[in-house]
């Protein structure tokens, strides 16, 4: 658990390796500041906000709110 944090640490820090989040590693992944959700870029991250680009299936938007509560974002929709 503390290499997860040490990781998001890292990600933030750098913000230019691709992440893929624990939870869905096969369709979610993070690269540079961009949320992507199977191929799709979906979310942007800007300083401690996520913001959401439109409205997207439950599927997508469970991902998106992943994201956020991970990541310790506020979600702009």
């Amino acid at each position: 658990m503390q290499y997860k944090y040490i990781y998001i640490y890292l990600y933030k820090q750098t913000n230019k390796n691709a992440m893929n989040l624990s939870k869905y590693k096969q369709n979610l992944k993070i690269e540079g500041n961009k949320v992507i959700s199977y191929v799709t870029h979906v979310a942007t991250i800007k300083g401690n906000e996520l913001h959401q680009l439109g409205w997207w299936s439950m599927t997508t938007q469970k991902h998106i709110n992943y994201v956020a509560r991970e990541l310790n974002l506020k979600l702009i929709k």
